[in-house]
């Protein structure tokens, strides 16, 4: 053979060399580029961008590469690869800085110290799994991406060198706060914990109360990104599992980047989609109020970092019920719910129908003459009570921001200079301001919230509409709000049950807090499986 060798005919003093820095570089440039073009919306799909599969890899070196671009490591601080030799095998324990409980993690890495070759054989991970690892929660994975959102959440995998598949451990230790008493719910009497922001707290929470086997609770992950928990509860043998079916499918169809705001943003995904004021949940901080309702066939659904839970379905009746009620006596429990009745109704009400009486006073009854103000004042009702009512939500807006030392100074800004003040110049008649506290009294006395809100807009709109067209705008007003809330549903539940369709029973059952012993069944509205709540011998005429 001659000196020109290799099929191409060149010598080997003709082959270019390139030098190292330049690959590097042309290897940095390319890598750059790949990172811009991803736009992976979740964790699976950046696996499968980056190495081609969703398969763990057997090379710790390939996988720190590919960790790199999919969780930040080395990047983000908290995101930590611990890399040892356990067994002769190199191993790697990727975890989160701050989920992880420390004391459990060492105890378990101080055994893993101890193992040699001949400790697990050719099986190391099914070894290590079931012989050498003293904690509950163990499992093996053989997916990237679950073992990344496993992470992500809380967790701890463990790789080896050579193997496809990792150990999953649960060691994880969220920070949360202690069980509190929720500040809108309270009670005189009653228990004082309350939701926190950690699902599993609250499941803990409830199991307290209900204590049946049939208390199911089915977790689920939903965002794209946030991969937030979802937990649906329900007592399997009370509830309607067509519901709880029907809930769960429209749950799993949700495809979103996440849930940041927990609770609420589910709710608007899966049940109040529109611009309906009304609420078609029941929020609740409260686990003894969730325990009741679950006893009585509701499904509930609990959203990780929410320390509010939803009650569905629920109707506007159920949301004028507060657990103080349950509480109290019989007969006193009948009375604050015909109080807090009262009070929803005049913050509905009371405003459209003293301003009515003073447009049309040929409407008012001789006994109701002392109604109505003596001298109007300087600017029109309608805008002494637009300008009131407004007046009255950047209070509470700023309530809400106001450190609690201050609280008790803008509370006198707010009577003394601003009302005071706006009656003795005549801009505003006494009669208008007493009758929006007296509104403002009955929306802060409802106890749900999201109620008491809407109930303030339909009293703006009945106030509006009195204005415009007197009676006829009241009647009509009054006429189109009862339709909107008969048409309102709750997953295919009436929201005026029992007053649309009318059940004498259960509307006895919602205006008296009848006695224990005598509320035997379960609201119709559930179509519970188990319609009963007592055995055929418990009476409430029993021999004692």
């Amino acid at each position: 053979m001659d000196d020109k060798t290799g099929s191409t005919g060149y010598g080997e003093e003709n082959i270019p060399v390139v030098p190292p820095s330049v690959i590097k570089s042309l290897e940095e440039e390319e890598l750059v580029k790949k990172r811009e073009a991803e736009s992976s919306d979740n964790t699976h799909e950046s696996v499968v961008y980056w190495q081609g599969s969703d398969e763990i890899p057997s090379n710790l070196k390939d996988l720190k590469g590919i960790l790199k671009e999919v969780v930040g490591l080395g990047v983000s601080f908290d995101v930590v690869l611990r890399e040892m030799t356990v067994a002769g095998r190199k191993t790697g324990l990727l975890f989160l800085n701050g989920f992880t409980n420390d004391v459990v993690l060492t105890e378990i890495l101080d055994r893993f110290t101890y193992l040699t070759s001949e400790d697990v054989g050719n099986h190391i991970v099914s070894t290590i799994k079931n012989q050498y690892i003293p904690y509950v929660q163990v499992e093996e994975i053989t997916e990237l991406s679950e073992a990344i959102n496993n992470v992500l959440s809380g967790l701890c995998t463990v790789f080896f060198e050579g193997e496809h598949t990792a150990i999953l451990l649960d060691t994880r230790k969220y920070p949360t706060r202690s069980p509190e008493e929720p500040a809108i719910e309270r009670v005189v009497r009653g228990a004082r914990d309350g939701f926190t922001e950690s699902i599993v707290t609250n499941i803990n929470l409830v199991r307290r109360r209900v204590r049946d086997p049939g208390l199911h609770c089915e977790a689920m992950q939903v965002g794209r990104r946030t991969q937030t928990d979802v937990c649906i509860i329900f007592i399997d043998d009370i509830v309607d599992r067509e519901q709880v079916e029907a809930i769960r499918h429209k749950i799993q169809e949700i495809d979103l980047e996440g849930l940041p705001l927990g609770d609420k943003q589910l709710e608007e995904a899966i049940v109040n989609k529109g611009w309906h004021p009304y609420p078609l949940v029941r929020y609740s901080e409260r686990p003894d109020v969730v325990a009741s309702h679950l006893l009585e066939g509701r499904v509930v659904v609990m959203v990780d970092t929410s320390p509010s839970v939803m009650i569905m379905p629920t109707t506007f009746f159920d949301l004028c019920q507060h657990a103080e009620e349950n509480r109290q006596t019989p007969f006193m429990g009948t009375y604050l719910r015909w109080i807090r009745f009262g009070g929803i109704f005049a913050s509905m009400f009371l405003l459209p129908l003293w301003m009515l009486l003073v447009i049309h006073p040929e409407l008012k009854p001789p006994y109701l003459n002392i109604l109505g103000p003596r001298e109007m004042g300087k600017i029109p009702i309608i805008m002494q009570f637009l300008i009131v009512e407004f007046g009255v939500d950047l209070m509470r807006l700023a309530a809400v921001h106001t450190p609690t030392p201050l609280a008790s100074a803008m509370g006198l800004i707010a009577a003394i200079l601003i009302g005071d003040v706006a009656v003795k110049t005549g801009l505003f008649v006494n009669e208008v301001m007493l009758y929006m506290a007296v509104a403002a009294v009955g929306m802060f006395a409802t106890p749900s919230y999201e109620l008491g809100l809407a109930n303030r807009v339909v009293r703006l709109a009945l106030l509006i509409a009195v204005a415009m067209f007197g009676l006829k705008g009241f009647v009509i007003g009054t006429t189109l709000l009862i339709l909107m809330l008969t048409t309102h549903r709750s997953y295919n539940s009436s929201y005026l049950w029992p007053f649309i369709p009318f059940s004498a029973k259960a509307m006895g059952e919602v205006l008296f807090r009848k006695p224990l012993l005598y509320s035997r069944t379960r609201p119709a509205l559930n179509k519970a499986r188990d319609n009963s709540k007592m055995g055929p011998e418990m009476s409430p005429k029993r021999k004692q």
